[in-house]
């Protein structure tokens, strides 16, 4: 028995005269058309007829009967956060952080990079948006996290190096004092509590493994051995997966962009160790390396924290080097001494 035909009409969502796929509104001059079950339907562009015309092809038009909504389109598919970049172009906000040169579209601009955890990091940004048409010039300072943009705007918009950052797993936005301390201080937040939770995993499993070393030297019962070691595993598998979820992070990044970093061969050993140690727990024999693991990620969390620290107060340092510099300056001109941001200083102008 054939099943009722049900009538094919845009959702709610869209207008009787809007495209049939997407509902935006159809231009009266186009003649994409789509055909179903004998009727035609109206559609907006080449992108939509393409998608309508292969769901078609693949016998799939109940999609359109049982839609609720109508279908995303392109610009749907981009991040929120992406979408956002874009604001960044607007010539009246970059009034506060980008500075212009004199008859020219060069501009220049101060960024926060965020996810810089060692110099590979600096390089791949420093290579990766070098390599974009219109940018003249990227630095980044690995101490402060802050890259110096130079970039010709009528070849190539802000938007877009930031998205080009974006897409290779760092964030970048326009620098900001009070932003920046909240972001060394939401960074530093985070690791001393990785660093407190791999002390404390690594601290319990060491009084174990010294229990089964000793019960190696002294005579222990195997019942008690594969006690030890499955408490061992309890304790273990948290600690590494939190503790070491910033070198789990970095590493997958770096494979992602095909390029080995320092944190490639720290996972490998780390998951390599954890395998072999779950696999003998589980099944006997072999030795269990849980507490050489956990160690190893409080000693490497603890490297980095005091590096970070360090980091950090190198720039605070250079803030406050910074904010020595006047706001303002009094620049003298035609009509006498006027007081003007510095933002607005040009070359050959005459201070007092």
């Amino acid at each position: 028995m054939n099943a009722p035909e049900v009538a094919l009409v845009p959702t709610a969502d869209a207008a009787a005269g809007d495209c049939f796929h997407c509902g935006l509104p159809v231009p009266s001059q186009t003649r994409f058309r789509v055909v179903i079950d004998g009727s035609e339907h109206r559609l907006c562009c080449h992108g939509c007829e393409a998608v309508a015309q292969a769901i078609v092809a693949s016998g799939l038009t109940d999609y359109y009967r049982h839609r609720t909504t109508i279908s995303r389109r392109a610009e749907d598919l981009v991040p929120e956060q992406l979408r956002g970049l874009e604001l960044y172009d607007r010539a009246d906000l970059q009034q506060s952080f980008v500075r212009a040169e004199a008859g020219g579209t060069v501009r220049e601009a101060s960024l926060i990079l965020e996810g810089i955890v060692c110099a590979a990091c600096v390089w791949l940004n420093e290579r990766h948006v070098g390599s974009i048409p219109g940018v003249l010039e990227f630095r980044v300072n690995y101490s402060t996290h802050r890259a110096h943009l130079r970039w010709d705007d009528a070849r190539v918009q802000l938007s877009t190096v930031l998205k080009a950052i974006a897409a290779i797993g760092y964030v970048a936005h326009p620098f900001d004092p009070g932003r920046q301390e909240a972001l060394l201080k939401r960074e530093r937040s985070k690791a001393l509590r990785r660093v407190a939770v791999a002390a404390l995993g690594s601290m319990q499993v060491m009084m174990l493994a010294v229990g089964m070393y000793a019960g190696s030297w002294y005579g222990m019962d195997e019942e008690w051995r594969h006690f030890f070691r499955w408490i061992s595993l309890v304790i273990a598998l948290p600690t590494v997966a939190y503790a070491g979820a910033p070198f789990f992070g970095a590493a997958l990044r770096d494979l992602r962009n095909r390029r080995l970093g320092m944190d490639v061969p720290i996972v490998l050993a780390v998951v390599l160790a954890t395998i072999a140690s779950v696999w003998y727990t589980i099944f006997g024999g072999g030795e269990v390396y849980y507490d050489s693991v956990t160690m190893f990620i409080f000693f490497l969390l603890s490297a980095r924290f005091l590096e970070m620290g360090a980091r950090h107060r190198a720039a605070q340092v250079s803030e406050e080097l910074t904010r020595i510099l006047p706001a303002t300056a009094t620049r003298i001109g035609p009509a006498g001494d006027e007081v003007v941001p510095v933002a607005e200083l040009a070359a050959g102008d005459e201070l007092r």
